[in-house]
């Protein structure tokens, strides 16, 4: 029975399989999509994707239901921790300028199959949130005339009773998910000159309403006869906190249109930057105007803002504010669009999806086929499915996303850089620059003992470290670290720390009122779990991490990435657990895909060597030793460091 059992040897190759990284090419400017959009586009994309139906409906409902006039502090803490997530993703956008978003940030540093398994949620996140916004889109549009399409509906095509589908099948909004589908299709340069008319109207329409909302300000809506300014206190504020954070899930546009900007570098982080702080204003100040005009536990929470205007006597303002809102989900709809066909290009491009998406037209430059192809099936679900009960699935695709982002950057940092070998100048014997030589562990070849002996004075010479070695300072105390290769001990303290936090948040969220924990065991517990967080954060501060590039990095790392990190992780907790069976069975689903085709298929598997001629090299282990080594060459591979390979003859001199 025992010859059945996999071997070590295969199970270690297949575990290598699991968590490849993605070979990048050496100009990462270079793509079959169309570079056109500026800053502007894509600070507008993002504003887009985040001041939608939230800002005139979530505001409404926070501030009646969770935290009162509060909300606008709410907003406030739910904008900053949302800035931690948004600067991994403009550092990411930089660095690698490719469509993908989260899929490929986390393919690049972490793992094959956690990128497509990110890739897959964040694929199901998209459809599902454009479906739910078409029919929101809908449900407005239909309201303002009191319902009329609806019973034309009901009358004239009927009813059913079924079980997660809809009352009556909504044509309204599948159609309007087809048009925006057509208008996508045509290139990016006509999908964002149709976000910007859109933006441009719901930009306008929030401005009239602060205007009108600051003369029509009544002070004492906050006075304590009313409530107070926190009529639920702390817990209120930070209830409504973890409601009002998915207000800003669409900055992530932006990053999956990096492959699109003329000058991704500059213009995604300035973007990202731009967007985030002009959604983060407009809820607050859209919150404080909406709570001033009227008492706080007298909205209407299913039209917040328009029933404000009507009771205190403009109802015309009405009509302005339901454009608004329109337009507002219009951008929404046209982000999902936008981005869904992008990533779904990247899983494809890679080898991990089916490849037919991965075909760009030649003349518009888009992925047309994944364009129709998840516009009509988007159009599906908002046709005939009841997408409330499916609505708060979309909240564990996007913390997820943003969790791997945030580990990713910390594993990025602390990796040792790929630079460009720069042509030598004539005379000049090639060699490592200072900095830039091979990472440790690696056999470093040179042509004869000569350029060796040359370079062993000047190494010795030079103490520079490279990302990912211990600091200096650390090294009395931590000798033992300095044995492993570098970012060898950082990935094993980030994947700790995810632990830990695990951990930590499961403490918070269910010691209580599930697991029922004595004072002293839930104190105890929730105090050797933070120890295990902050000392792997210390350890992995202890080590050097890439300095001086020349495109964006987010400040305070491991410690930005980190609170991200401990923040989605306790979020998520605070899901239904209906929301977790959903997910673990989208999981399953996406693992069957992959080890049925994306496995297989990944074009990384094109990159294996295959044994060429062989030459004679002399090789440095890291022990020290000079050996002449007769091996079989092999292109973009190198052998286990110290490890001579078994066919090979070996020759001292």
């Amino acid at each position: 029975m025992a010859r059945w059992l996999p071997r070590s040897a295969d199970l270690t190759r297949f575990c290598q399989k699991l968590n490849r990284v993605k070979t990048l090419e050496d100009d990462m400017m270079e793509t079959s999509f169309n570079r056109c959009l500026s800053t502007m586009d894509l600070t507008l994309l993002g504003i887009g994707g985040m001041v939608g139906s939230g800002l005139y409906v979530l505001t409404g409902t926070v501030a009646k239901e969770i935290a009162g006039p509060a909300v606008i502090v709410s907003f406030i803490i739910a904008g900053f921790a949302s800035l931690l997530a948004a600067l991994c993703y403009a550092e990411f956008g930089a660095r690698v300028p490719k469509t993908g978003s989260a899929y490929m940030f986390t393919y690049v540093s972490v793992g094959e199959i956690w990128a497509f398994l990110i890739g897959w949620n964040v694929l199901l996140e998209y459809m599902i949130g454009g479906a739910a916004v078409a029919r929101a889109w809908s449900g407005y549009l239909d309201s303002i005339f009191n319902h009329k399409i609806k019973n034309f509906t009901e009358t004239h095509v009927g009813t059913w009773q079924v079980p997660f589908l809809a009352h009556y099948p909504d044509f309204l909004a599948a159609g309007i998910l087809l048009v925006a589908t057509a208008f996508i299709s045509f290139g990016a340069k006509v999908s964002s000159w149709l976000n910007h008319v859109f933006s441009a109207i719901s930009m306008g329409v929030i401005l009239f309403i602060l205007i009108m909302g600051f003369i029509l300000a009544q002070p004492k809506n906050w006075s304590a006869p009313e409530g107070g300014f926190a009529p639920f206190g702390l817990s209120g504020i930070m209830a409504g906190t973890a409601t009002c954070f998915y207000a800003f899930v669409g900055f992530d546009v932006i990053a999956a249109s990096s492959e699109e900007a003329r000058n991704p570098q500059r213009a995604v982080p300035r973007a990202i930057a731009f967007s985030l702080g002009l959604a983060t204003g407009a809820y607050i100040l859209v919150s404080m105007v909406l709570t001033l005009m009227v008492p706080w536990y007298t909205l209407d929470p299913d039209s917040a803002l328009a029933d404000a205007f009507y009771r205190r006597g403009y109802s015309w303002a009405g009509f302005l504010v339901a454009a608004g809102s329109i337009c507002a989900m219009n951008t929404v709809l046209l982000s999902n669009l936008f981005s869904l066909p992008r990533i779904v290009y990247a899983m494809a491009e890679d080898g991990l999806f089916f490849q037919v998406f991965s075909r760009v037209h030649p003349r518009t430059q888009v992925p047309v086929i994944g364009i129709v192809v998840f516009g009509v099936l988007m159009a599906l679900l908002a046709l005939v499915f009841d997408l409330e009960a499916l609505v708060q699935f979309l909240s564990i695709g996007t913390l997820l996303a943003y969790t791997f982002v945030a580990a990713s950057i910390i594993v990025l940092r602390f990796q040792q850089q790929k630079v460009d070998v720069p042509a030598q100048p004539a005379g000049r014997r090639p060699g490592p620059e200072p900095g830039e030589g091979p990472a440790a562990g690696e056999l470093k070849e040179y042509e004869s003992f000569s350029d060796k002996l040359q370079l062993v004075d000047g190494d010795k010479s030079k103490e520079q470290r490279e990302p990912g070695q211990l600091k200096a300072a650390f090294e009395p105390y931590l000798e033992f670290l300095s044995d492993f290769y570098p970012g060898e001990v950082v990935t094993v303290a980030v994947v700790t720390m995810m632990v830990s936090a695990i951990c930590l948040c499961s403490i918070l969220v269910f010691g209580n009122s599930h697991l029922h924990l004595p004072t002293w065991s839930y104190s105890l517990l929730l105090v050797l779990f933070s120890l295990g967080f902050l000392l792997s954060l210390l350890l992995i501060w202890a080590h050097e991490q890439q300095r001086g590039t020349q495109t964006f990095q987010i400040p305070l790392v491991p410690l930005s990435p980190a609170l991200s990190i401990v923040l989605n992780i306790y979020l998520m907790l605070k899901l239904s657990y209906m929301t977790w069976l959903r997910f673990t069975i989208w999981l399953i689903i996406g693992l069957l895909v992959y080890f049925g085709y994306g496995i297989w298929h990944s074009k990384e598997n094109l990159r294996e060597p295959t044994a060429q001629r062989a030459s004679a090299r002399y090789v440095v282990f890291p022990s020290g030793s000079l050996d002449e080594t007769v091996q079989a060459v092999q292109p973009g591979a190198r052998p286990a460091a110290g490890l001579p390979r078994a066919d090979a003859g070996q020759d001292k001199r």
